[in-house]
C-alpha cells in the first residue's frame, strides 16, 4: 500500500498510485476542519532518511469528500487515514469518511510525533477509548497507526486490539530533529519532526516483531522499505501487509511493479505459493531451534 501522508488529497494522483502497482492507497490523515499545518522550513533531508514537521495540513472532511466524489465508481481501494484533538472529532469524521463508498478501511493516526495527537497514541487509555469510539460507528475494516515514540508499544497494540481494531499499522515516524551548523538554530520551525526512511527500517521491524508476538490481529509493516527484500523482512516479523512512503518520495512510482516482480520471483524460486505463508517465519524458526 502507499502509505498516509505522502500524497496530497488529488483523487488523480491516488489514482496513478493504484494503477502504478499498489494493492491499495492510504489518504492523507485528514481531520474535522481544514488545517494549514507548521510554519515552514518543514521538510529535511538528512543522511539516513526524511525529517518533516508537517503539521498535518489538510482541507478537512468536507473538502476531502468532495475530491474524492470524483472517483466514486471506480474500482480503487481506499483507506482514510483520520485525526482529531478528541474522541468527537474522530468519531466525526469516521460518520462522514465512511459514507463514500471508495472507502474500503479507515486507519486512525494518533501517533504523528509532530503534532499534539501523539500523546493520544503514548497512552494506552485514550488510545483503548478512542479506537472503541470508532469502532462502534465504523463498519470497516479499522487500522491503528502506532507510534514508536514510547516506552512499550506493544501496550499501545494490545489496548487497540481489545477496543476492537482489526489490524496495527507499525511505525509513524520516529521523534528527531536536526541543527543548522552555521547558525545553531533548529532547521525545522517546529523544533522537531518526524524521521522516516533506512534509519527507522530497523526499529519498525522490531516493533512488528514484537508485536506479533503478542496481538492476534494482523499488522501492516511500515517504515523505510524500498526493495522487495526489505518486505520479505518485514513478513518474517510478522507483517501481513506493508505500506511505502519513504521509498515512494525517493525512487518513484515504479516502486510498486520493482518490488512486486521482486516478490513474485522469490516466491517462485522458493516455491511459495502464497507470500502470507512467510508471516512470523523468524518466530517459527526460533520456536524450533
Amino acid at each position: 500500500m502507499l502509505a498516509a501522508g505522502v500524497l496530497g488529497i488529488s483523487p488523480f494522483l491516488l489514482k496513478r498510485v493504484y494503477l502504478a502497482g499498489a494493492g491499495a492507497v492510504v489518504s492523507k490523515s485528514i481531520g474535522p476542519v481544514p488545517r494549514d499545518g507548521n510554519k515552514n522550513p518543514v521538510i529535511v533531508g538528512t543522511d539516513c532518511g526524511l525529517l518533516n514537521s508537517m503539521g498535518l495540513p489538510n482541507p478537512g472532511v468536507d473538502e476531502f469528500i468532495k475530491e474524492l466524489e470524483k472517483l466514486e465508481g471506480s474500482n480503487i481501494p481506499i483507506i482514510a487515514s483520520i485525526f482529531g484533538s478528541n474522541v468527537e472529532e474522530f468519531e466525526l469524521v469516521a460518520k462522514k469518511i465512511t459514507r463514500l463508498s471508495l472507502i474500503k478501511a479507515i486507519e486512525i493516526n494518533i501517533s504523528c510525533p509532530h503534532s499534539e495527537i501523539s500523546q493520544i497514541g503514548q497512552d494506552p487509555n485514550l488510545t483503548e477509548m478512542i479506537v472503541k469510539r470508532v469502532r462502534d460507528i465504523v463498519n470497516l475494516p479499522l487500522f491503528v497507526k502506532l507510534t514508536p515514540n514510547v516506552t512499550n508499544v506493544v501496550e499501545i497494540g494490545k489496548s487497540a486490539e481489545k477496543a476492537g481494531a482489526d489490524a496495527l499499522t507499525a511505525i509513524n515516524t520516529v521523534r528527531a530533529m536536526a541543527i543548522d551548523v552555521e547558525t545553531a538554530y533548529p532547521i525545522l520551525n517546529n523544533i522537531y519532526g518526524g524521521l522516516s526512511g533506512p534509519a527507522i527500517k530497523p526499529i519498525s521491524i522490531r516493533i512488528v516483531y514484537d508485536l506479533y508476538k503478542s496481538v492476534k490481529i494482523p499488522i501492516i509493516g511500515v517504515g523505510g522499505i524500498k526493495s522487495w527484500e526489505d518486505v520479505i523482512e518485514y513478513f518474517y516479523a510478522g507483517a501481513s501487509a506493508v505500506q511505502i512512503g519513504w521509498g515512494f518520495i525517493q525512487y518513484d512510482m515504479d516502486i510498486f511493479y520493482k518490488i512486486l516482480k521482486g516478490l513474485l520471483e522469490f516466491l517462485d524460486r522458493k516455491k511459495i505459493n502464497n507470500i502470507q505463508e512467510l508471516t512470523g517465519k523468524t518466530h517459527n524458526i526460533l520456536s524450533k531451534s
